[in-house]
């Protein structure tokens, strides 16, 4: 079993004792996991796959359609990389342009304090920092979106791709934004629709 807090030394399908948010009591649980990137569903329509993509972009672009919760890597040849994700529920969504502005491997978390604040009015208590592992709600990988508290990031929670269930970030699995995160460059444009 690895530790959590050892996140470099971990590997898919290790176990680790992780410290997870349970919405259900709205309180922080402990629970032992697979570290598994793998996806838990069967879906097939949330798994990447090349589709066709016929808007004229620049290769590299991402756009995202939240309403469709889909990603969309932009290929420059007429297709683009699909990716099934986790979209910002009622009232957290949101549409613009920006670039990506930093990228971080485990990054650590540092809830807003407006959502700490939002948060404790539902009973619900979150620290100031969860640093980067496998129990940190960014996951594995992170696109920070320029000035914005908005990123692409990870998911200790998979089963909330295709949702909308955010505070405004995108979610991807920790599979697919370890993918992405290793083909995305700084100043990259993210179009978020």
């Amino acid at each position: 079993m690895a530790v959590a807090g050892q996140e470099h030394s971990l590997a898919a399908g290790d176990r680790a004792t992780v410290r997870q948010f349970d919405p259900a009591s709205g309180r922080w649980v402990l629970k032992e996991r697979s570290l598994s990137f793998k996806a838990p569903w069967e879906d097939p329509d949330l798994k990447p796959k090349v589709v066709p993509f016929e808007e004229k972009l620049e290769a590299g672009t991402i756009v995202v359609d939240t309403g469709k919760r889909r990603l969309f890597h932009v290929r420059g040849d007429g297709t683009a990389v699909r990716y099934g994700i986790g979209v910002g529920r009622e009232g957290f969504s949101w549409r613009g342009r920006e670039r990506v502005s930093r990228k971080a491997k485990w990054p650590d978390w540092r809830p807003p304090a407006e959502m700490i604040r939002r948060e404790a009015r539902e009973g619900r208590q979150l620290p100031s920092v969860i640093h980067g592992g496998p129990e940190n709600p960014l996951g594995a990988r992170a696109l920070y979106l320029g000035q914005t508290l908005y990123r692409i990031h990870g998911t200790n929670q998979p089963w909330t791709i295709g949702r909308a269930v955010s505070s405004g970030c995108i979610r991807m699995t920790n599979e697919d934004i370890s993918a992405l995160f290793d083909q995305v460059t700084l100043g990259t444009m993210v179009i978020v629709r």
